[in-house]
């Protein structure tokens, strides 16, 4: 996608919200919804491409180089306006993410983090206004247990495969991934879906029962909003 192109996905993306979009993908037969990564940081709907970490158990390999902290290289990777994702499924109690990060992050101007895994210093990034998605809260640090194996790579986020360059959207419900590839596809679907369900609204509001306004049509959203339900 070329620079020019990218704004107006943006900004189409960021009006709308995790659950038409697992809608979408639900209508497109595409797998890309992951719940259970609460809004731990600042309580805010994040939406961008996205930089990706991966992270496995032990501590980092000997090396003659300089050590290189978890995190900071995705930092230094990102665009103001960019995402990070990260993935720790290790099972251990240690955090992928913490404040002296999510610190460096408001800098570099990434808009937020989405952990599969701990994170920690939770008040900090409240206190940041940084907005930080996380499987889990921690204390205890990543030294000696686990260490970065690659930064934009795929990563697997609860049975997702995310790309780096993919889209993500976070908020109170979940967390949506969508491929770079689709992202038109899916909009177009999803905006859609959301357009009929504002008329339902609007239907509830003139004082049509809900039992009519969310009778068969609701139920039938998804293959109209489909494109097979479209051109049908």
């Amino acid at each position: 996608m070329s620079p020019n192109d990218e704004t107006p996905v943006l900004r189409r993306l960021a009006l709308l919200d995790s659950c038409v979009l697992s809608d979408a993908l639900d209508a497109l037969s595409m797998a890309g919804c992951v719940t259970g990564l609460a809004p731990v940081g600042a309580p805010a709907r994040i939406c961008g491409r996205v930089h990706t970490v991966k992270l496995v158990a032990g501590p980092a390999p000997d090396s003659r180089a300089a050590p290189r902290h978890l995190g900071s290289a995705a930092i230094e990777a990102s665009a103001p306006g960019e995402l990070i994702v990260i993935e720790q499924r290790t099972g251990l109690d240690a955090a992928c993410w913490g404040g002296i990060l999510s610190r460096a992050a408001r800098i570099r101007g990434v808009l937020g983090v989405i952990a599969d895994g701990p994170v920690r210093d939770v008040d900090e990034a409240r206190e940041l206004a940084f907005p930080l998605y996380g499987r889990s809260v921690t204390a205890r640090t990543a030294r000696g247990r686990i260490h970065e194996a690659g930064t934009d790579i795929p990563v697997e986020i609860a049975g997702v495969t995310v790309q780096p360059g993919d889209y993500a959207l976070a908020d109170a419900s979940a967390v949506v991934f969508v491929p770079q590839g689709r992202i038109g596809a899916v909009l177009e679907v999803a905006e859609a879906i959301a357009a009929r369900e504002a008329a339902m609204i609007g239907r509830l509001a003139e004082g049509r029962p809900v039992t009519e306004v969310m009778g068969a049509e609701y139920e039938q959203l998804l293959g109209r909003a489909s494109p097979r339900g479209r051109s049908a």
